[in-house]
């Protein structure tokens, strides 16, 4: 049986009759950016998310990169992430010119560790990123006490967990600025990019709005450098189809994780992920550890298992960054754990059959590599 990470045409057979009627509509309308979908897409955002203002992009990696602009972050300033996650993260951080401070994760999480972000702390420090990987929220209080402490912005990195919740607020709403990617792979994904920006300040949103139009709120008024970053009107639509089942979606691959759960209850050699403490996680990805990650990795490929690596490499570590003179050891639980995770596949229509083979498989490799390896 070949199962995939993730099945997109299951999930497009739930919602098609809708979509493509949608997508006519707006395709016999004329109006192709920043229409009537956009803005209604907006709105219901807000009403979501239970925030003042959404934008809508054409990416997350724009949402992070106009969040930084729009706080006026850039040469010479320093923002603290993780380097345990996509390079969307640090990459939005270089677009503007700052530099990207990694501390280490907990290692339960993933998350970045907040008891670790304020030794991190220079003078030229100006926002933490938190990002909530893998649909897991980060532990948002500390960090929260920690930016009003030194008066840094907070910037949540929410491209993988819409729909997430800390102590009962949504994530992307709980720090300054919150990012969301809607790529096809995503909780919620359209069917080609985009993106969206939160907050309760009117300041950052009229901002963005101006940025993600050519640096200009009014047309062919440009009063600075912007970027073209607009969601089209056929991905809204089809976003605006999707929104209504967010939910249902997010609470179905809870399901499904506690169904892994049960079944690797008994295998020692795999662990399992955690929750936070008053957190709702949407498992964007279902990640374990494992050892001999690579050599179980590659044994599931041949039996039509579609794991995958979220993220082999750590950001300090990638050439990207070889400028800043990162070492290895600097994050020593980041890089552990980037030797050992291993996502499996997670959609909100992976059925129980599929998933029992998953767990089956994965069992028998582990431990047959352990075998070997003694």
């Amino acid at each position: 049986m070949k199962i995939p990470i993730i099945n997109s045409k299951r999930q497009y057979e739930t919602i098609a009759t809708k979509a493509e009627s949608a997508v006519l509509e707006v395709m016999r309308s004329g109006s192709y950016i920043l229409g009537a979908n956009n803005k209604e897409f907006e709105n219901e955002m807000c009403n979501y998310l239970d925030c003042k203002y959404s934008v809508a992009l054409n990416s997350g990696t724009d949402a992070l990169h106009l969040a930084l602009r729009a706080l006026d972050i850039g040469e010479g300033d320093e923002v603290i992430s993780t380097a345990f996650t996509f390079v969307a993260t640090s990459e939005s951080i270089g677009i503007v010119g700052a530099k990207p401070v990694f501390v280490d994760i907990d290692p339960d999480t993933f998350n970045i560790d907040p008891a670790k972000i304020e030794a991190a702390i220079t003078p030229k420090t100006k926002a933490i990123i938190p990002v909530h990987l893998y649909g897991q929220p980060c532990d948002m209080d500390p960090i929260m006490d920690i930016a009003k402490r030194h008066n840094l912005f907070v910037i949540e990195d929410a491209c993988q967990a819409i729909g997430a919740e800390y102590k009962g607020k949504k994530v992307g709403t709980i720090g300054d600025v919150g990012c969301f990617s809607f790529y096809p792979t995503k909780n919620l994904g359209t069917m080609g990019d985009g993106g969206l920006l939160s907050t309760n300040s009117q300041y950052i949103k009229d901002r963005v709005i101006a940025l993600r139009n050519h640096g200009g709120a009014i047309r062919y008024h440009h009063d600075e450098i912007g970027v073209n970053s607009r969601l089209d009107e056929i991905q809204a639509a089809i976003l605006r189809v999707k929104l209504p089942y967010i939910d249902k979606w997010n609470q179905a691959r809870r399901e499904h994780a506690k169904l892994y759960n049960e079944l690797f209850a008994n295998c020692d050699l795999i662990e399992t992920p955690k929750e936070l403490d008053s957190t709702y996680c949407v498992y964007h990805q279902y990640t374990v550890k494992i050892p001999n990650r690579d050599e179980v990795h590659k044994m599931l490929a041949e039996a039509g298992i579609g794991a995958m690596i979220y993220y082999p490499i750590p950001l300090h570590l990638q050439k990207v960054h070889d400028k800043y003179n990162f070492k290895e050891g600097m994050l020593p639980i980041t890089e552990e754990n980037t030797k050992l995770v291993l996502s499996l596949p997670m959609f909100a229509e992976i059925t129980e059959e599929e998933q029992r083979e998953v767990a089956r498989a994965l069992i028998e490799c582990t431990e047959k590599s352990m075998a070997t390896t003694v």
